[in-house]
């Protein structure tokens, strides 16, 4: 399957780029390894697409919800991060 999503210009180029190499995205859509990204530069300031796409295979999911890893109260202090590695 085929998924649309936007990505805000500074995301993009670092996906074209090779160092981004993953996305943080709120699961409200379903997605699964084979799916394929089809990310859409949008640039916020002018609210329009810029024209360029770029199409990523998915190779991996995992969702959070009803995970609890760390207190509240760290997140609330230190917040997320996420880690990409090869």
């Amino acid at each position: 399957m085929k998924i649309e999503k936007k990505t805000w210009p500074e995301y993009f180029q670092k996906i074209i780029g090779g160092v981004k190499t993953y996305e943080l995205r709120l699961a409200n859509f379903e997605c699964k390894p084979k799916d394929v990204l089809v990310l859409k530069e949008w640039d916020p300031k002018t609210k329009e697409y810029t024209g360029r796409v770029i199409e990523k295979t998915v190779i991996y999911v995992d969702k959070t919800k009803g995970h609890i890893f760390w207190p509240k109260k760290d997140i609330e202090k230190y917040g997320f991060q996420i880690i990409s590695f090869k």
